[in-house]
């Protein structure tokens, strides 16, 4: 019997990806958590034949929990269902260890293909994809400033280039003011930018919002 976890904070997006998979796997045994928590929480208590898992959710994000799960798990395997395009975080996760990217977008069509390539030992890499990964790995001196950027710099430019203050931030991430405003300084020296008005002119350019 395979046995499949999904994460999303999103009940409808979890009840239509686990109707999908049981059209194709009938016996599978699917279960569902809400959050990054939860989802370490489950993975501890339990083996699970592949994770599904969606990168923005309240707490511990989809990304955090990944890299926690290849440090107590390395072998289990981590889908990665977003609703950012592949161009944003699918390197990201990559190299974070997850053994697929697919976004929500195209989940009815794909969703099956990637979980049966991934439960038979291989990774789900899109043939984009593969492009943008050999160009990473070539280091390419014309990299975007943004993918300089750590995952969790590259969250707080999101929110920024979104409008929300420091505060707000520090909610949606569960973090203090202070390190927020770390952040958005490691962000300013790295992009060579110096204010929020120039982070949103980059990131509205860059299709980042």
């Amino acid at each position: 019997m395979i046995r499949i976890l999904i994460a999303d904070d999103h009940s409808i997006v979890r009840k239509g990806l686990k109707q999908i998979l049981i059209e194709e796997f009938p016996d599978a045994r699917i279960e569902e958590v809400n959050d990054g928590i939860e989802l370490l929480n489950k993975a501890r208590e339990e083996a699970w034949d592949i994770l599904i898992s969606d990168i923005t959710m309240p707490g511990r994000n989809g990304l955090e929990a990944l890299k926690q799960l290849k440090v107590e798990y390395p072998n289990i395997p981590v889908l990665i269902l977003s609703m950012h395009p592949e161009d944003q975080y699918a390197i990201r996760a990559l190299r974070a260890g997850a053994s697929g990217y697919l976004t929500k977008e195209s989940a009815s069509d794909e969703l099956v293909i990637a979980v049966r390539k991934i439960l038979a030992g291989k990774r789900y890499i899109t043939p984009t994809l593969a492009e943008k990964l050999a160009d990473s790995l070539d280091h390419n001196p014309d990299k975007q400033l943004h993918e300089t950027l750590s995952d969790r710099e590259f969250d707080v430019l999101k929110l920024i280039a979104s409008g929300k203050t420091i505060t707000e931030i520090a909610d949606i991430l569960f973090l203090s003011v202070t390190t927020v405003s770390t952040y958005r300084a490691r962000i300013l020296w790295k992009t060579q930018m110096k204010t929020n008005a120039e982070l949103t002119r980059y990131a509205i350019q860059n299709s980042l919002v």
